[in-house]
């Protein structure tokens, strides 16, 4: 399960500084028809998706939070964005610095 990965950015990109910190928060089934995509929120608010390629690119795993694994739910962004506001992810992102 990717949910709960935390991971780096290689690269600046959305807004987010290189090394920026992201945690997976939904996982779906990747456009290309093998493997996983991950959406992920950066420290930023920022938040995107990321195919298995994009994630080869683009991110660097460096941990894994298993509170966000076992206990959080997507459900839209706006509550996403209301999460991020309220420290949901804080924990797991500084897992990440």
């Amino acid at each position: 399960m990717k949910v709960g990965n935390v991971y780096r950015l290689k690269t600046p990109m959305l807004g987010e500084s290189k090394n920026a910190v992201g945690v997976a928060y939904e996982e779906y089934p990747d456009f290309s028809g093998v493997g996983t995509g991950v959406s992920v929120i950066f420290e930023g608010g920022n938040y995107d998706g990321f195919s298995e390629e994009d994630q080869e690119n683009f991110l660097e795993k460096v941990d894994h939070d298993p509170k966000i694994a076992a206990y959080y739910r997507f459900k839209n962004v706006m509550q996403l964005s209301r999460d991020f506001d309220n420290g949901v992810f804080a924990e797991a992102l500084l897992l990440g610095m």
